[in-house]
């Protein structure tokens, strides 16, 4: 394994990792003297426990990452580790816990048998927990038994250099003896992941490949606070293939294990590997809503999912809530409390905030102040929109980010009298209309008005005598029906160098639903001047467009 990790090209990587966060080279290759009694100094004896087969839980080998999840899955609420320290000079065994202070190193001893394997003292090393039930790591030792037993030759100064656990266990008041005897006390289903770890103590390098193994090693690594390993082992992890099962088990490490920032580098990997798997959230649909609330989160998080709207990842986690949470009070938690934060509410439309004020599944405070934010954010000046986005873009917080939205939100004003009117702006990035050649097309979210749903769409086209391809922009009504509108409309840009709406084109039209009508060359130039450096059309990269729309019922 030493030699394939040397032969790769991400062996510096692997190397920093192995040596710890700074890099350094200070951690040297001792695999030479692993269980070589001429470089150690204490006998480590390893006491492997079994439990009748009433007590313990299926033993089957893990042949994947579901076995390893089903079987061997720690919490960090159950991780409990019990250490017995052997002197054959102290006959008597005394009980320490973290709070206790250290026990002088002659007690018990007057009247010591020579022949008995003693016990000086044990220390116990709790969660916090300990109320709440064990998992099969951490069995009670009352139905349990000892296997068999390994003795390995250690050097405590290379194995306390490497974990505050064992420096702690053997900087705890023991007296200097010409025999000293270690013994700890395992799980048989942790034999194999601690002799890898204490392998790796010393020659920084593990034999296992499989990410089952791997995760084993690693929570070994968290239970005996190897920091150094746990990083390397989360490293090959994230360089071995992930699946949307293994992703969604390295998300829940972080509660799995005392030392969470060990791992963060993979957890993070698994949300940015959901996220890109899941970005049609609409087409994986099954597959999503069968997903936990860490999933989900991963998910929602991105700003690249390939949705319509925000209104429709509302509508989506409004549909997983209710399929996750069947209880209103558990829902109404969740949602407030989890997924909440993940909705960009400032991107819904206006009448889709309507809806989230009575909808029933958010508590109404939690609703009326995510809506008044969002319509805040909504009647601020560009500038500060842009402000709150870059305040956030440094943060987990993403709410007043804007996604890749299929459909590109716009401003609506609207207008009941002396007619029924709307102004609509659409806002078109400039690498949004260079990628719309030569054939795209993008379309704006609908508005409303009339109690008729409008939508506007730019297209990359060919003009009108298909002699080159130019910015078409074209109105169109989604409803179909027996009811006709006739519309007045009026199609405007902002240009250089005023930085005015400039009216472009007008016209009227007769609307039926699925009907649309525009202007094939709005600006009556070739794409390549609309799009070009010195172009006049777009004002620091954005191109302005506003649609007036009028419209009046026909009988």
């Amino acid at each position: 394994m030493k030699d394939q990790l040397n032969s790769d090209p991400t062996t510096d990587m692997g190397s920093r990792l192995r040596h710890g966060a700074s890099g350094s080279g200070s951690d040297g290759d001792f695999g030479f003297a692993f269980n070589d009694s001429n470089f150690s100094d204490r006998l480590l004896r390893i006491e492997i426990m079994g439990v009748p087969s009433e007590c313990h839980p299926n033993g089957e080998d893990c042949t994947g990452i579901s076995d390893w999840d089903h079987h061997r899955k720690r919490r960090r609420e159950d991780i409990k580790k019990e250490i017995v320290l052997d002197l054959s000079l102290c006959p008597e065994e005394q009980i320490l816990n973290d709070n206790q202070p250290d026990m002088d190193d002659g007690a018990g001893c007057e009247n010591q048998d020579a022949e008995a394997e003693a016990v000086a003292m044990a220390e116990e090393i709790h969660s916090g927990d300990e109320d709440e039930n064990r998992n099969e790591s951490s069995w009670s030792m009352d139905c349990s038994t000892v296997l068999r037993v390994k003795t390995l030759h250690i050097s405590s100064p290379i194995l306390a250099a490497k974990s505050p656990f064992f420096y702690k266990l053997f900087s705890n008041g023991m007296r200097e003896s010409e025999q000293r005897h270690v013994t700890l006390r395992i799980n048989a289903s942790e034999e194999d992941a601690l002799l890898e770890l204490l392998n790796f103590m010393y020659s920084n390098t593990l034999s296992v490949t499989t990410a089952p193994a791997l995760l084993d090693v690693l929570m070994a690594a968290d239970k005996f606070e190897v920091a150094s390993c746990m990083r390397y082992c989360s490293w090959l992890l994230h360089n071995l293939p992930m699946t949307p099962e293994s992703a969604l088990l390295y998300l829940d490490l972080p509660s799995s294990v005392l030392m969470g920032e060990a791992v963060q580098p993979l957890t993070d990997a698994a949300k940015q590997y959901l996220a890109a798997r899941y970005k049609d959230v609409i087409k994986f649909q099954e597959e999503v809503m069968a997903l936990p609330l860490a999933g989900i989160q991963a998910i929602l998080a991105s700003d690249d999912l390939q949705i319509a709207s925000e209104d429709a990842v509302y509508d989506f986690v409004l549909k997983w809530a209710r399929a996750q949470y069947p209880k209103l009070e558990d829902r109404r938690e969740v949602l407030g409390s989890h997924l909440a934060q993940y909705i960009r509410f400032p991107y819904m439309t206006c009448r889709k905030l309507k809806k989230v004020l009575t909808c029933n599944d958010f508590d109404q405070d939690v609703a009326s102040k995510l809506v008044l934010e969002a319509l805040f954010y909504k009647a601020d000046a560009p500038y500060r929109q842009r402000s709150l986005a870059a305040e956030e873009s440094a943060t987990s917080n993403r709410r007043f980010i804007e996604r890749a939205y299929k459909y590109r939100p716009v401003k609506v004003v609207e207008f009941e009298l002396p007619c029924q009117q709307c102004v609509v702006y659409l806002d078109l990035k400039r690498e949004e209309c260079v990628n719309l050649f030569p054939s795209g097309r993008v379309y704006s979210q609908a508005f409303h008005l009339g109690g008729q749903g409008f939508f506007l769409s730019a297209h990359c086209n060919m003009d009108q005598q298909s002699s080159f391809h130019c910015l078409g922009l074209f109105l169109g009504m989604q409803e179909k029906g027996s009811a006709s509108f006739a519309v007045d409309y009026e199609f405007a840009a902002r240009l250089k160098p005023t930085e005015e709406f400039v009216c472009k084109y007008k016209g009227n039209y007769t609307f039926t639903g699925g009907k649309a009508v525009g202007y094939r060359n709005l600006f009556a130039v070739p794409w390549t001047s609309f799009v070009a450096e010195d172009s006049i059309y777009f004002i620091n990269g954005i191109l302005h467009l506003r649609a007036e729309l009028t419209i009046r019922l026909c009988s």
